[in-house]
């Protein structure tokens, strides 16, 4: 018979190989999940949606009666999903009901153990939540910034694959940041991003310090805690400054707008009265005409560059490095020798 797990140890389990297993809809997967589990729905979207509209409609009963009827089709299929785990499993919902319990039952009948968590994710995001409250995170926060296209997400990426902490908040927010940033990306939500923001703090928790970069306190759908944000505004700023034909050459590699020239223009309309008139007018047009490095060039010039002026200003002299660079490589090499000479376990920057 399965056995209920609860939170804490459901989540030192998964540290050591343990699957969790969300059964839930593809939907309220895709909204948030725990970070690291997978998706063997009992329903699918459309599925729950008549399950749930038969409940309010006919009752407990029926929506139990046409729940079975459906999952019962699907069984095989289930049970091959669970077959190719090889770990020990546990399953979840969203309040420990019957979705996890019927999977769970199931599979122990078919002699395949799983736990259940107990409360389902929703005490998951009660932690997240308590977590986030508590506004304790240790390590100093170390800001990349500089011109949009600096690279300062691929430094980011560098930096991990030398072992470096770092915590990538557009990688979590599915968003670049700017007002194109959606575009070829699945924008998360507000509790997925805090769950993400809630494990890299788990796992950084005891480091000296994180490399971050400098976003504003919404980026995208989601908005980053008060906490996390002024922690950010008061660490240690490295401003990354690469000449504008290889921010141009960044963003283009990034953006790839020739692959959705609709979206780009479609975007392009929010920020328009914000630009000089003639100015505005040419970026559409290069937009419209696929001359993409032109329209950059003018967005950096006419919008982008002076927004960026004006946020770098608030911050001290005290408070800031630079790092003059001609391209995304020698910026990198600046950046690691700089961390490497000066960043130690007893690194303080307030």
């Amino acid at each position: 018979m399965f056995q209920d797990i609860q939170l804490d140890d459901l989540l030192e389990q998964q540290k050591n190989g343990h699957t969790l297993v969300d059964v839930r809809s593809p939907g309220e997967f895709a909204e948030s999940t725990i970070p690291g589990s997978i998706n063997i729905p009992v329903f699918d979207d459309e599925e729950r949606a008549e399950v749930g509209t038969l409940y309010k409609q006919a009752g407990q009963k029926a929506a139990k009666e046409r729940g079975l009827e459906i999952f019962s089709a699907k069984l095989p299929q289930f049970i091959a999903e669970f077959k190719k785990i090889s770990t020990p499993m546990s399953v979840f919902c969203w309040r420990g009901g019957m979705r996890s319990k019927t999977a769970a039952t199931v599979l122990d009948l078919m002699g395949i153990h799983a736990n259940r968590l107990s409360g389902g994710i929703r005490s998951y995001r009660q932690w997240v939540v308590s977590e986030l409250e508590k506004g304790e995170f240790p390590p100093e926060l170390i800001v990349l910034n500089g011109y949009t296209g600096s690279g300062k997400t691929v430094l980011l990426k560098k930096l991990a694959a030398e072992g470096f902490p770092i915590m990538d908040w557009e990688g979590m927010a599915g968003h670049r940041g700017s007002i194109f940033g959606q575009i070829g990306l699945n924008p998360s939500k507000q509790k997925k991003f805090d769950s993400s923001l809630v494990q890299a703090m788990m796992c950084f928790k005891n480091s000296p310090y994180v490399f971050v970069e400098g976003e504003s306190k919404r980026i995208g759908k989601v908005t980053m805690p008060d906490f996390m944000y002024q922690k950010k505004e008061n660490g240690l700023q490295i401003f990354i400054d690469i000449p504008v034909g290889e921010r141009i050459k960044n963003i283009l590699n990034d953006y790839q707008p020739w692959k959705d020239p609709e979206q780009f223009l479609e975007a392009f309309q929010r920020i328009k009265r914000r630009i000089h008139v003639p100015v505005a007018k040419q970026i559409e047009a290069d937009l419209m005409e696929k001359k993409y490095e032109s329209a950059i060039l003018l967005l950096l010039t006419y919008y982008y560059d002076p927004r960026y002026e004006y946020g770098i200003s608030q911050y001290a002299d005290s408070q800031k490095l630079t790092i003059h660079a001609a391209d995304n490589d020698d910026a990198f090499n600046q950046l690691y020798a700089l961390a490497k000479k000066h960043l130690s376990d007893s690194v303080k920057f307030n």
